[in-house]
């Protein structure tokens, strides 16, 4: 499927910009990653949004609590409509404990039954590099399965990026959704990893089948 043409974020901008930071270039990663997202969102969402932020272990998440609208009444329910990542970033922290996946099995019911089989529960950030289910289910989503499993030759780009973030640990690294529709399912995910040479290594994975 081809890229939607709204909510496009210019990186290599960031980078540029970013020279000679002061503070460090993954600080200032960290400060202004949330806003280039939250822009480029808003170009490609249509309802009212609620943007919220928090930490959980060392990323920290950026989500459109849309839920909470509904529950306060500001906006109509709407089933076409749901709270959803915005995107997440932080530094890996690979574990050691055991996967949560007790917590992934119950979010929204068996998953072939559901979506099919060519689909599974994935995580923006794995579990391998500080990603978790437990309390923090705004990590999961709906992946296309040969991507989640590396079966594909994009699956195993993006096992390839994940590895390199447990290979080295405080490795700063982000997963963005990028939507078509007002649902929680992206259709394209990126998914970026700053190389200990400072250069980015970004790739845009499709999430459509």
């Amino acid at each position: 499927m081809e890229r939607p043409s709204t909510g496009t974020v210019d990186y290599q901008g960031l980078l540029h910009a970013a020279a000679n930071p002061p503070t460090g270039l993954v600080a200032f990663l960290r400060d202004h990653l949330p806003y280039a997202w939250r822009d480029a969102y808003i170009g490609m969402t249509t309802h009212l949004i609620n943007i919220v932020r928090w930490r959980y272990g060392s990323f920290e998440y950026v989500f459109d609590d849309y839920a909470s609208l509904e529950l306060r009444g500001t906006v109509p329910h709407a089933a076409d409509v749901e709270a959803r990542l915005v995107g997440v970033l932080g530094c890996s922290n690979p574990k050691v404990c055991s996967r949560d996946d007790y917590r992934l099995k119950g979010w929204l019911g068996p998953t072939e039954r559901i979506f099919g089989s060519g689909w599974d529960k994935g995580h923006y950030i794995a579990h391998t590099i500080g990603g978790a289910v437990d309390g923090i289910e705004a990590n999961v989503f709906i992946q296309r399965r040969d991507l989640n499993r590396g079966w594909s030759a994009a699956g195993k780009r993006f096992r390839e990026m994940e590895k390199y973030c447990v290979s080295n640990p405080g490795t700063f690294c982000f997963s963005r959704p990028i939507y078509s529709d007002q649902t929680a399912r992206p259709t394209f995910v990126e998914f970026g990893v700053l190389k200990q040479s400072r250069e980015l290594w970004l790739e845009c994975f499709d999430n459509y089948q």
